[in-house]
């Protein structure tokens, strides 16, 4: 199993793929919920870059129920704000 640091490495690089996959061993272990809840945000992240933002959220969101003081509180308003974007010319004739 990848410690987080290898994890972030590898987000890092854009290995979003790996960063599932490794955050998927985590998940299968028992951890605190501190670790848990940085586990879920990197998740989310990796998520996010593959542009499956519904699976971003959720991770964002089982990482803010296990630390509500995580950078995912951040990650999780931002991408709602992506989400919600719309571009009121585009509705204009």
């Amino acid at each position: 199993m990848k410690n987080i640091e290898e994890i972030k490495s590898l987000l890092f690089n854009s290995d979003s793929d790996a960063v599932i996959k490794a955050t998927d061993e985590y998940l299968a272990s028992p951890a605190d919920d501190e670790v848990m809840a940085e586990v879920y945000y990197l998740r989310g992240n990796a998520f996010r870059q593959k542009g499956d933002w519904k699976m971003a959220m959720n991770a964002y969101l089982s990482a803010i129920d296990l630390n509500p003081d995580s950078p995912a509180v951040e990650s999780y308003r931002a991408a709602q704000q992506v989400l919600s974007f719309y571009h009121t010319d585009y509705y204009n004739p």
